[in-house]
């Protein structure tokens, strides 16, 4: 392959890239971050909107209580949306899955943005269930479509690209959410809506691209559509021994039906697969990264930070997690998953360790404020490095 050709085949495969994931994993990572902000001003609608309607004064409980639900209700949603996938990919493709999907987005701003005006907190909480299912198809078929498009000795750095986004999203739902840009008190109904911005840019672009070769020759049967699709990403003529994967992917797939969530539990052949993802994503959502956002704000203010300054600094957190993917993305060819993903969680049970010592000495020690700070940094770069950039790409390695 030729200079020229190979700098096409990596902008084509970036390209691709890029298109999806801002439609995709991308969202995810935003939808998160634009909901801490309006936190206080959503509370005082609900608050304001169930006086308007039933003369009633929530109390302080009542109105945690709803909101706690706004924000759970996103979970549920992505539940429901991981269940979805695997039969919307199947049916209609990789690519065309992931543009079908921006239909959950949509409905999600519209509701969002007329929610104020309804004076309905309700929309509100249907809006994300909905963004919800759209963040759980995306985390799942992107994942996959990356995987089967990209080139074997690249498989492992482009499916590691959903994270990539996925933290670039958490740092760009921060930014937007700050007082000067979306988060004050007027515009809080622009902030959850503007989401639709990302998937207009992916049905504006992602249709360009062609589907995953895979899907194309194994699902469908179409070799022609399949060596075209690889010819577009590779940028030369295909190398026999990838079409040969392929094929023989789909003789030893020819005939079995498709399988169901519950028949991997009686598989044998997959069953130890299963279990090592299921272990693996369990941990790293039950780990603490996300209780350590949490805790930020109020170990920032313990630093000596001003109230009007926290937003800046929480901000560095974002950017920490972000640049530990990326170098995560450059080293995990080289290091390997294993050690990459053990050294992740090391790393960040020995700062857990030092971050709940420093927690108890504050009051005691003066500098321990400091220390706590320097621990939510150093937590969440060990979970960039580790946890979030591997654990997302072992199901298409198994």
């Amino acid at each position: 392959m030729s200079t020229k050709e190979k700098k096409g085949h990596m902008y084509t495969l970036a390209l691709m890239v890029t298109s999806a994931a801002i439609g995709g994993t991308l969202q995810y990572g935003y939808n998160l971050a634009i909901m801490n902000a309006p936190t206080v001003f959503i509370q005082k609608f609900v608050n304001e909107t169930f006086q308007e309607r039933w003369g009633i004064q929530l109390g302080v409980y009542e109105v945690t209580l709803i909101w706690t639900f706004i924000v759970s209700i996103f979970s549920l949603g992505g539940f429901t949306g991981a269940l979805i996938a695997g039969p919307t990919s199947v049916r209609f493709g990789r690519k065309k899955t992931m543009l079908l999907n921006n239909v959950f987005l949509f409905s999600s701003s519209l509701l969002a943005l007329l929610s104020r005006t309804a004076k309905s907190f309700e929309m509100i909480i249907i809006s994300r269930f909905l963004v919800g299912i759209n963040a759980g198809i995306s985390m799942n078929v992107q994942p996959m479509y990356f995987g089967e498009s990209a080139p074997k000795h690249l498989r492992g750095a482009v499916s590691l690209s959903s994270a990539v986004f996925t933290s670039f999203g958490l740092v760009l739902g921060q930014v937007v959410s700050l007082s000067e840009v979306l988060g004050s008190e007027p515009c809080w109904q622009y902030l959850l809506a503007s989401n639709a911005i990302p998937g207009f840019i992916q049905l504006l672009t992602l249709p360009w691209f062609p589907e995953s070769p895979r899907y194309l020759l194994i699902d469908c049967g179409d070799k022609e559509a399949c060596l075209m699709a690889l010819r577009r990403l590779r940028g030369c003529e295909v190398q026999r021994d990838e079409l040969d994967e392929i094929l023989q992917e789909q003789n030893e797939t020819k005939g079995e039906r498709a399988k169901q969530p519950w028949d991997l539990f009686t598989d044998r052949s997959v069953r130890w697969q299963l279990i090592s993802v299921a272990v693996l994503s369990s941990a790293m959502q039950l780990c603490g990264n996300d209780t350590i956002y949490f805790y930020a704000s109020y170990v920032f203010q313990e630093a000596g930070i001003s109230a009007g300054q926290i937003q800046y600094v929480t901000i560095g957190t974002g950017m920490c997690e972000f640049t530990a993917c990326i170098m995560c993305n450059l080293l995990i060819e080289r290091l390997g998953r294993k050690l990459m993903l053990m050294g992740g969680y090391v790393l960040m049970a020995g700062w857990a360790v030092v971050f709940t010592v420093a927690l108890s000495l504050e009051n005691i020690v003066t500098w321990m404020p400091y220390m706590s700070m320097t621990c939510i940094f150093t937590y969440i770069l060990s979970f960039g490095m580790g946890p979030a950039g591997v654990t997302g790409i072992l199901p298409t390695d198994f």
